[in-house]
């Protein structure tokens, strides 16, 4: 019986989940349009930061509670499955275009931030006798990197010259498109916060009771189920921009949240509780910093991302998922 109301949870939190984000979408996409801020722009800062609300505080209060490889897990588990599983599925389903701007200044960002967390993590290697953990000094240096990151992207913002993304170009020619009132855009945005929020907590607490009632370890559980369902509000709010031809908006969207996750949900949660690894491996940070690179070299090879390098990118995620669990 209990298994079956962990389904349901989960099954719940999904659909809830998908609502959020497509509502959210909607809105964050009206203030760009009303406002001529890129789509690009709106996706790696208020729907970034909104979609890994989820991630932000199972991470705290995991830290809070002593569990630091579910922390740490956590976020690695996120934004590998962000960078190949939720790229690659929008590149499926339509194929995503990137900037200049993306490929110099955007997704360097994103290996920056795997790279972070590597040096971090593992620093005590050089060090006889040190234990690797991020330390509170660590987190407090990722929250000071996440203030330059949000001031680079709001003075890009308004930067003349900016390179114009394919969907902020079709906004342009077409002036007479319908605007949305502001109050509407906002309620948007804040009640489908509020649905990704819910949803998500709904979906994480159903797949972790489901995880837990098959034996699986806490930091198999991290990596995989607890990372997914955290993941659910960016993969929903990815592919309904995507459907809705915001492909910039889905790429913006993944860069924030792997940025944002990093830098400040693992700074947070480093400065609360110093993070011991636990069983969180080498292979899994390495992992994600070689996703990362994935991702620039397949931007910066063909200016986009294609359902062929999407197709490639799944497949990557699900055997990193069967190794895992292999070993596990």
């Amino acid at each position: 019986m209990q298994v079956l109301i962990c389904v349901a949870l989960f099954l719940v939190g999904l659909v809830v989940i998908i609502k959020g984000a497509d509502w959210m979408t909607d809105g964050a996409a009206a203030i760009a349009k009303r406002y001529g801020i890129s789509t690009m722009v709106i996706g790696m800062t208020i729907v970034a930061i909104g979609s890994s609300a989820p991630e932000f505080v199972v991470s705290a209060l995991a830290s809070f509670e002593g569990n630091t490889d579910m922390a740490i897990g956590n976020v690695v588990g996120s934004n590998i499955f962000n960078i190949l599983a939720i790229m690659g599925a929008t590149a499926f389903v339509s194929p995503v275009a990137s900037s200049k701007g993306n490929i110099r200044y955007d997704l360097p960002f994103v290996i920056l931030s795997s790279l972070a967390v590597l040096f971090s993590a593992f620093d005590g290697i050089f060090t006889p006798g040190a234990v690797n953990e991020i330390s509170r000094s660590e987190g407090m240096l990722m929250l000071c990197l996440f203030a330059v990151y949000i001031g680079y992207t709001l003075t890009i913002a308004k930067k003349p010259g900016t390179e114009p993304l394919k969907s902020d170009v079709e906004r342009q020619e077409n002036p007479s498109a319908e605007v949305k009132p502001l109050w509407k855009c906002v309620l948007l945005i804040v009640v489908g916060l509020a649905l990704l929020l819910f949803g998500g907590d709904w979906l994480v607490e159903g797949a972790s009771g489901i995880a837990i009632a098959l034996g699986v370890s806490q930091s198999v559980v991290a990596l995989t189920i607890v990372s997914i369902g955290t993941s659910a509000p960016e993969l929903a709010s990815s592919i309904m921009a995507a459907r809705k031809g915001d492909t910039d908006m889905a790429l913006g969207n993944v860069v924030g949240s792997v940025v944002f996750n990093v830098f400040f949900v693992l700074g947070v949660a480093a400065v609360i509780n110093p993070l011991a690894l636990g069983n969180i491996s080498l292979v899994d940070i390495v992992t994600l910093l070689l996703s990362s690179v994935f991702l620039w070299a397949f931007c910066k090879t063909h200016s986009s991302l294609g359902r062929v390098e999407g197709l490639i990118m799944i497949i990557i995620q699900i055997i990193y998922y069967v190794l895992l669990i292999w070993q596990a």
